[in-house]
């Protein structure tokens, strides 16, 4: 499989391609990857160096692959963090033009907007682009609890307001939601959810919470990579949840045995295509 993967990057730790990239290369994809921005570390370090990329610079790298005429062998387009509207609408087109040259790829959209603990930490201007004019023209949307809130005007309290909030944006266009980080008041305590929705199923998987001293950046960067990636494989929601639990509980699990400040990706490899502990999904 090949996936056009367009994303920021950091030349230290994990985050943007530098976090999705590697765990869909294990998983056996190939990967093109586009980057949006080169730092030298992600941004929750507090300072960081390195340029960010024009959209018309990051258009001119997607209109070279597209002259290989390799887009009808690409399978998927992957997104995350965009620093701009601007970059949006690049991403889109890179996605329409996958799309015309194989109607059967699949376009899967992180909209990294912020997360509960630190609210929107992105752009003015981004996080409303998402909403108002990105996710209808994703097949898979990939929102944390914070993004999901934000991106439907709905509080997320219980299991019921997260399915409802998630088939909203089902109605808009997606054909999978998956809510990456649930935390509903009716859950397990010490636990942490995922909950993936489409029109006519939706699957909830719980692993063990893990608590960090600060956020662990690029998760959802590797979560979205490495769900796609099996969804790909497999086209089964309930198995690609499970893989998907399984993979980042262990990545978690050795990332916080070890109190790395950053992900482990390249240390628990081999957990990524072969989880040690499986948690299985349930109907909901």
């Amino acid at each position: 499989m090949n996936i056009l993967s367009i994303q920021s990057h950091v030349a230290y730790g994990h985050a943007g391609n530098a976090s999705a990239v590697f765990p869909l290369q294990r998983m056996g994809c190939n990967v093109w990857p586009v980057h949006t921005v080169m730092f030298s570390n992600h941004t929750g370090h507090g300072s960081w160096r390195g340029p960010v990329f024009s959209p018309e610079t990051v258009s001119e790298v997607v209109n070279g692959i597209e002259e290989r005429g390799v887009f009808t062998d690409c399978q998927a387009v992957l997104s995350g963090y965009m620093g701009a509207p601007e970059m949006a609408n690049v991403i889109l087109s890179a996605a329409a033009k996958v799309k015309a040259a194989n109607p059967d790829a699949l376009y899967c959209c992180d909209p990294v907007i912020g997360d509960t603990d630190r609210g929107i930490f992105v752009r003015p201007g981004v996080p409303e682009h998402f909403r108002d004019s990105v996710i209808q023209h994703a097949d898979i949307l990939t929102p944390n609890h914070f993004e999901l809130e934000f991106l439907t005007g709905q509080k997320i309290v219980d299991l019921a307001s997260a399915i409802a909030a998630a088939q909203s944006l089902l109605a808009q266009g997606p054909k999978i939601v998956l809510i990456t980080s649930l935390l509903r008041q009716d859950a397990a305590e010490d636990s942490i959810e995922m909950l993936a929705v489409t029109q006519q199923h939706a699957w909830l998987v719980a692993t063990p919470l893990l608590r960090f001293p600060t956020p662990m950046n690029g998760s959802g960067d590797a979560t979205t990579a490495l769900f796609l990636a099996k969804y790909l494989q497999t086209r089964d929601l309930k198995q690609a949840l499970e893989h998907v639990a399984g993979a980042m509980f262990a990545l978690f699990k050795h990332t916080h045995t070890q109190q790395s400040r950053e992900l482990l990706l390249i240390q628990s490899q081999d957990a990524l295509i072969d989880p040690p502990q499986a948690f299985e999904a349930r109907a909901v």
